[in-house]
């Protein structure tokens, strides 16, 4: 009886723990760390989302078992976002579920659709549940580029040539967490095409579409004929800072929704009954507070790349979401993500994630978080130029890790 259960034997080892285990040491050593890790917003929800939240939660009846698929009222209120933002219509009885977050619902999609050995394309690196939860149901993964280019395209034709059996679907994510890329929609036109020509379903992940910082990013649904193949994925935890609040949804194709939604009915009864109404009032409500929290984070993403530019290190201005996709200084590129990350807590009290927890493509990167204020991201700066400064006298070790690589 101490063999791994099987799904458990097809996860490879969680590396956010490894530097989740120095973060921790470090502060429980007196260490001041600045946590630019984990994608977790310390903006509050809004005041009026909030207020609706508790004037619902007072009323009775409301704390009995709610709809797995989400009450009608926030399915509509989802079908109305779909129609003002993208001009895009959605029934909201037939082609709308809630989710508890954007990832529960692409898990339960995976276990909806997946079969034994069945293949699915997904980008590396990207957002580990893309992955992993076809790997817990059982499916095998083939990996295609994360970045919306020609080369993306090559590789879709040949995972389609050489694998057996022919996909199930392909996966997509943008603005794509971690790399911040944002896709077009002639981008998304090519994808509903090969899609089509290819008879394979498109999963979008487009949980940071409202956090931008250029144009607005466009979503799959908007190409015509996207109905015939696609579902996408989105979550009110950024755009309205409610993470803790488990609000997501999946929209688009009817039987891909129904299929979800019957995964559901099995396993949840949906969100408690006052966070779907408050999550209803968030985007039937005033949105002055989502351009207020876009500010903020524009705000944080200039004072980093200034910054930490400044001190040394390069940091690629993203055009969306609430990160940036940053290549590890060429002195500790060859030590990989994992002990680079370490190293940040150890030597600098900053906190990032490593770039391998999102796939063996992303090893050389680390993703930095806009979770701290100006002020902090600014004492991360200083903290990482005396890093950098000093690094030579105080890194007898760098150049042995580099060599064992």
């Amino acid at each position: 009886m101490t063999q791994d259960f099987h799904s458990i034997r097809r996860l490879p080892p969680y590396v956010f723990e490894q530097v989740n285990r120095v973060k921790a040491q470090a502060r429980q050593n007196g260490a001041d760390i600045i946590d630019l890790g984990m994608g977790n917003p310390d903006l509050p929800t809004p005041e009026h989302i909030t207020e609706k939240l508790i004037e619902n939660a007072r009323r009775p009846r409301t704390n009995r078992y709610s709809t797995s698929k989400g009450v009608p009222g926030l399915r509509r209120a989802q079908a109305a976002y779909y129609e003002r933002r993208f001009g895009v219509k959605l029934n909201p009885d037939t082609q709308v579920v809630a989710t508890l977050g954007s990832k529960e619902g692409f898990a339960n999609m995976a276990q909806a659709i997946t079969a034994p050995g069945d293949v699915v394309l997904v980008p590396n690196p990207s957002y580990p549940i893309h992955a992993f939860g076809f790997l817990m149901a059982g499916g095998v993964i083939r990996n295609v580029p994360s970045t919306p280019d020609d080369t993306y395209f090559v590789a879709l034709e040949r995972a389609i040539q050489h694998s057996i059996p022919k996909p199930l679907a392909v996966v997509l994510c943008y603005p794509s967490n971690p790399t911040a890329e944002v896709a077009s929609l002639d981008f998304y036109k090519e994808v509903i095409a090969f899609a089509k020509k290819h008879e394979i379903w498109v999963l979008s992940d487009i949980a940071y579409s409202e956090i931008y910082f250029d144009a607005p990013p466009p979503s799959i649904l908007q190409v015509p004929g996207a109905f015939d193949v696609a579902v996408e994925f989105t979550s009110m935890s950024k755009t309205y800072s409610m993470p803790g609040w488990r609000v997501g949804f999946a929209v688009g194709n009817e039987r891909l929704i129904s299929a979800l939604s019957r995964v559901k009915s099995y396993l949840d009864y949906g969100a408690f009954t006052p966070i779907q109404v408050a999550a209803s009032a968030a985007l039937n409500g005033p949105q002055d507070c989502v351009a207020e929290m876009r500010e903020v984070y524009r705000k944080r993403r200039d004072v980093l790349v200034d910054t930490f530019t400044k001190a040394g290190w390069a940091i690629p201005s993203p055009s969306a979401s609430m990160f940036a996709w940053a290549p590890i200084p060429e002195k500790f590129r060859a030590m990989g993500s994992v002990e680079f990350s370490k190293l940040l807590v150890e030597k600098a009290d900053v906190a990032v994630s490593p770039g391998a927890g999102f796939g063996e493509h992303g090893d050389d990167y680390v993703r930095i978080a806009l979770v701290e204020n100006e002020h902090r991201i600014r004492q991360a700066a200083r903290n990482i130029r005396r890093f950098l400064e000093t690094a030579d006298q105080t890194m007898h070790n760098v150049v042995p890790l580099a060599a064992a690589r």
